[in-house]
């Protein structure tokens, strides 16, 4: 069995292809009691759910919450007894928003129960096929056959018609209630105002009534998207993760015309009450929808056996390259509509409809280059330039290799092929090297790459202090940091500057704009910014400025970030160590940066939360001459360095469901200290180490509590680790 760098065995995908398996893929682990880990894994799942349809901004992969839901599924099925209203089990995934009137659907909009490769569906065609011979009459009767539809990766919606005429469009919501997006919807070029007269004509017998309520996807199709990105990064807006998230915000817009701009498109293949309506089966269903001027997806097929379902899945997988939208797996559906019936529902799912979900979509290419980006701390970081390459969806070129110690764990080397696959979809992550035959002989021959001994950016020398992964610039000059500090500045957790591009940034800086966050300030205006050069020339030649539209709208976020709070300019300074967390509690505890800049180390050392290490950062960092000056300019330009008493509603949870066990003795932070820290993040602190112990921090000394940690195979962190994630809030690779 051929293997990657880092030791990885490949399988045998769904389709007879060798993938490597996931990285850092465990068995499922088992709890010591079923309740306590079915708490977890609602509380996880929860809060997936409320970034993907909430935020549009999803955190975990698609394959990580299929798992924690499989899981959960099965724990309920062992345990009846935990199986209650509140379960994620018993919920529709998604979110009703309030800037929208909320509706409620005709009828519940289900979710869809998944099947993670072809074993578990055939599971499901089997048990499909035994319920409705239990079932008997003359659902059990009619022949069994399928119809298998391509799943659409976009927003849910459901469009009411009455009279044959579009009068409701509204979002799935929480699947009983949605957010009111008429106006939106009828910007849709595919979306019909009025059924026409020959799909009229079909159903004018069959009960139809005053309405009906079909449903389907709003999605971008992929040249939209990619012009989409195009025209953000021109305009110095952040672009979007992937077509899915760039549909759901263009269609959740207060201003229709808006919506209008992006190209939407929409695919139907639902009813909400299919008893209006004078036909008898799905693929019956999807003729009339086209009958009436719906948009309906070319790509179905009627089945009557498990071996025709694998094929159109396998024809499914084929075509996702081919597609100008992205599909993320194959609907397969019983039929005919009195088999549904008969089978019913779920407390979220149909029992004759399932999800065969795809596996995550890995390329081959090769590594050409291993660039180093400097970030606003001084951290270098690898990125890895590969030849560009088609996955999910887009095209992608680059991906960050994180630190050296990822590079050596992965074995990857210039030149090689290499496994390239997007994490959830989204994000581009280099699984390995491809070492077969020829391949694993030429990896050997080339040399292992090593980081720079001067920072790319300034010629500083590059340092690495004892204990950390990371290797750093220490150059107060170095203008790479320059723009990170003030693109972090703007950032949305940070001062929230809309429209404040990397690009923008960027072009500022190289013209002598800005070279301090206090620049934002007392030196930009819109005439200043209306003039800066974007680096295009137009087709007569001339150099294309930003222009006074979008310096307007800039300026405008300019001035409104000057309200947000002491907390975020404390965090959007970069001081080491201060994450987004960090610097909220600092300023609820001192309330003004007058307070904060005259306590002394130990006064903030103990702060619940602090210790002594961030105590030492602050200090450093506004005690120097340079750093006092910028704060100075802050506070006569009118940016508020204040912040009320007590502990925000919204406050930051990044490590809500993960339980940490501390053990040893800290330096640079006391138990206590590090502790309220990380139960401040949202994160559960135990005293004993246990197979639901997410991580163990390991101090000098560290006894039992790391032996057990060791043999249960929970991982271990050491001191700088802890920092890492106190200061950022993020878990370290």
């Amino acid at each position: 069995m051929p293997v990657t760098s880092n030791d990885q065995p490949l399988q045998t995908s769904l389709f007879g292809e060798d993938v490597p398996l996931g990285e850092g893929a465990t068995a499922i682990e088992s709890v010591p009691t079923p309740a306590e880990r079915a708490a977890e894994l609602n509380a996880k799942l929860s809060h997936a759910a409320y970034q993907y349809y909430a935020l549009d901004a999803p955190e975990m992969t698609d394959a990580e919450f299929d798992r924690l839901l499989q899981e959960l599924i099965h724990l309920e099925e062992e345990h009846p007894e935990l199986r209650s209203p509140e379960s994620y089990t018993q919920r529709i995934g998604g979110y009703v928003g309030e800037q929208f009137e909320a509706v409620r659907h005709a009828r519940r909009m289900y979710s869809m129960d998944d099947a993670m490769d072809l074993d578990e569906l055939d599971e499901w065609l089997e048990r499909t096929e035994e319920a409705l011979a239990q079932l008997g009459g003359p659902a059990a009767a009619e022949p069994l056959a399928y119809t298998c539809e391509l799943k659409i990766d976009g927003l849910g919606v459901a469009l009411t018609y009455v009279d044959g005429q579009l009068v409701r469009a509204a979002t799935r919501g929480d699947g009983t209630t949605g957010e009111l997006v008429t106006a939106n919807v009828l910007t849709i070029a595919d979306v019909p105002r009025t059924l026409a007269p020959v799909g009229m004509a079909r159903i004018a017998d069959g009960g139809f009534g005053q309405s009906v309520e079909v449903r389907g996807e709003v999605y971008m199709p992929r040249h939209s998207f990619v012009r989409l990105n195009e025209d953000n990064d021109s305009a110095g807006r952040a672009p979007f993760a992937n077509p899915r998230n760039a549909a759901a915000g263009s269609l959740r817009q207060k201003d229709s015309r808006v919506t209008a701009s992006r190209d939407l498109a929409t695919f139907i293949y639902a009813v909400a009450d299919e008893g209006s309506l004078a036909v008898s089966s799905q693929h019956e269903f999807l003729e009339w929808l086209s009958d009436c001027g719906f948009a309906v997806n070319e790509n179905v097929a009627r089945c009557t056996s498990a071996a025709e379902v694998h094929a159109f899945c396998e024809h499914a997988l084929s075509l996702r390259d081919e597609l100008d939208y992205d599909i993320d797996g194959v609907v397969v559906k019983l039929d005919s509509f009195a088999q549904q019936q008969a089978l019913g529902f779920t407390a979220r799912a149909p029992r004759w409809a399932i999800a065969f979900k795809f596996p995550p979509e890995e390329k081959r290419t090769v590594l050409r280059e291993i660039r180093i980006q400097v970030g606003r701390t001084g951290v270098l970081t690898p990125v890895a330039e590969f030849d560009p390459v088609s996955v999910a969806g887009s095209t992608i070129a680059r991906a960050t290799l994180h630190n050296i110690d990822e590079i050596r764990r992965k074995d990857v080397r210039v030149g090689d092929t290499i496994v390239v696959h997007k994490a959830g979809d989204v994000i581009p992550e280099v699984v390995g090297p491809v070492l077969e035959g020829e391949q694993a002989q030429e990896h050997e021959a080339r040399p292992e790459y090593d980081m720079p001994e001067l920072c790319p950016a300034c010629g500083s020398p590059v340092v690495r202090e004892e204990g950390e992964v990371a290797y750093r610039c220490i150059s107060l000059e170095c203008p790479a940091q320059a723009v990170e500090r003030l693109i972090h500045w703007g950032s949305r957790p940070a001062m929230d500057i809309d429209g404040l591009g990397t690009e923008l940034v960027k072009r500022m800086v190289e013209q002598g704009i800005l070279t301090d966050v206090a620049d934002f300030y007392d030196k930009l205006d819109e005439g200043v910014l209306a003039s800066v050069s974007t680096g295009r020339i137009n087709k007569a030649g001339n150099d294309i400025v930003v222009g006074k539209v979008v310096a307007r709208k800039v300026i405008a976020q300019v001035e409104e970030s000057k309200r947000r709070g002491l907390g975020r300019a404390l965090f959007g300074l970069g001081i080491r160590h201060v994450g987004a967390n960090v610097g909220q509690v600092l300023a609820q505890h001192f309330g003004s940066m007058e307070a904060l800049v005259a306590a002394d180390e130990e006064a903030i050392a103990e702060v619940e939360g602090i210790g002594p290490k961030i105590a030492a950062s602050v200090v450093e960092f506004l005690a120097t001459p340079q750093n006092a000056e910028v704060i100075e300019r802050l506070r006569k330009a009118g940016v508020v360095l204040t912040e009320e008493r007590g502990v925000p509603d919204d406050a930051p949870q990044p490590l809500a469901g993960l339980t940490f066990v501390l053990t040893g003795s800290l330096e640079q932070f006391t138990r206590k200290a590090a502790g309220d820290a990380l139960k401040a993040l949202g994160a559960k602190v135990t005293g004993s180490v246990s197979k639901r112990t997410s991580y163990v921090v390991a101090g000098k000394a560290a006894g039992s509590k790391l032996t057990k940690a060791e043999q249960l195979g929970i991982p271990v962190l050491d001191e700088d680790a802890l920092g890492q994630i106190l200061e950022s809030g993020e878990l370290p690779q």
